[in-house]
């Protein structure tokens, strides 16, 4: 417990404090601070990547307290680009997993700088976000995007292996998310490259260094050669510390309901008398490795909120031949498409879909469901 209690102190796994989180949100602070270190932001990230909770109840939550959506369209538009996140990655599939509009360039390597995984880069607020970020898998979004920042339009790392690095250390790890928001820094899913000077970091992160390899105007960006401190690379070793399997007990006249790393919602047909199976596939982490702290969040929670909840690790079919089962539910995702049985559709903020080149083309037909 003490390694909980100490370092997820601000991501609780019970699941009474996440909706008391959700209660406590302040939309209108949140869109005025949201990009200063120690801005209003709701900390439920986690949670909503887990599944545990969605972008519709976290909406319905806070305009059921009175908020006009005018009022704070900023917050809702923030929950709305993870619901977009989502929807190219149905759309686009493993299409994701290539630079999606546009080729990434420069690149001068396939691997990530030593110097961002070392926490070692000489900007004195990244480098303790990225310390901070070890030791809690948390690191705020702006941080997530001057990272990116320096790792591909600074460094030119290809953007593949460092949000591969960043996805196995975050709480939140998200692939949709994760992959897509890597692409639009480095301008491969977007029509421009995102760079931030020193100045910016500076003012978000209430620091005052200068004379560093950013502490340039961005015109200068354009022509900046590597630093010398971002041109060692390295392969990062990532992978999952998955448990050992151990015998589970099935009822096999009663339905089996799967949850796995991108559904773990308590809410799930809670009152259906069920066999409910964490599902934890080798092949999954394999492609998507996660570090001990994530698995230790998502075990605990389950385990702390799902009433009978068993852990199996294995693969689906294995899962399926082993005991017999038949009447299978499971909540549609991108990367569980290969289960079989009854699908259950995620929760949307929106009656959206499909895929849109843009954000904004995505939001304007979403604002149109909003009652102004």
């Amino acid at each position: 417990m003490g390694l909980f209690q100490e370092e997820y102190s601000i991501f609780p796994t019970n699941y009474q404090e996440v909706l008391q989180r959700i209660r406590k949100i302040d939309p209108i602070k949140y869109a005025s601070t949201r990009n200063y270190l120690n801005g209003s932001v709701t900390y439920l990230s986690p949670y909503i990547s887990r599944g545990i909770i969605s972008t519709k109840f976290i909406l319905s939550e806070v305009l059921n307290r009175g908020y006009n959506p005018s009022k704070i369209e900023k917050f809702i538009q923030e929950l709305a680009w993870r619901d977009y996140w989502q929807q190219i990655a149905i759309s686009k599939n493993t299409a994701i997993n290539e630079d999606l509009k546009h080729v990434q360039t420069p690149i001068a390597n396939h691997s990530i700088s030593d110097a961002i995984v070392e926490a070692n880069t000489g900007i004195i607020a990244i480098d303790k976000a990225i310390s901070k970020f070890y030791e809690t898998g948390y690191l705020h979004n702006h941080v997530r995007m001057y990272v990116a920042s320096i790792a591909c339009n600074v460094g030119q790392n290809h953007w593949r292996k460092p949000a591969k690095w960043m996805y196995y250390h975050l709480l939140d790890a998200d692939w949709a998310s994760n992959t897509l928001s890597w692409q639009w820094v480095a301008g491969s899913n977007a029509n421009k490259k995102y760079v931030a000077n020193q100045d910016n970091i500076n003012k978000y992160c209430f620091t005052n260094q200068k004379n560093t390899f950013l502490d340039i105007p961005y015109e200068a960006f354009s022509s900046l050669e590597i630093p010398e401190v971002l041109k060692k690379t390295s392969s990062v070793k990532l992978e999952t510390p998955l448990p050992e399997q151990k015998e589970i007990e099935i009822k096999t006249s009663l339905p089996t309901y799967i949850y796995n790393f991108y559904n773990l919602d308590p809410k799930w047909d809670k009152d259906i008398v069920a066999n409910r199976i964490l599902l934890l596939e080798p092949s999954h982490f394999s492609n998507h490795p996660i570090s001990k702290k994530t698995l230790d969040f998502i075990t605990k929670f389950s385990k702390e909120n799902i009433d009978q909840i068993q852990l199996y690790v294995g693969e689906f079919d294995d899962l399926v031949d082993k005991y017999l089962l038949k009447d299978m539910h499971f909540k549609e995702h991108p990367l569980n498409s290969h289960y079989k049985g009854a699908e259950v559709n995620r929760d949307w903020m929106f009656d959206v879909n499909g895929y849109h080149s843009s954000f904004f083309s995505f939001w304007k037909k979403c604002k149109k469901q909003l009652d102004y």
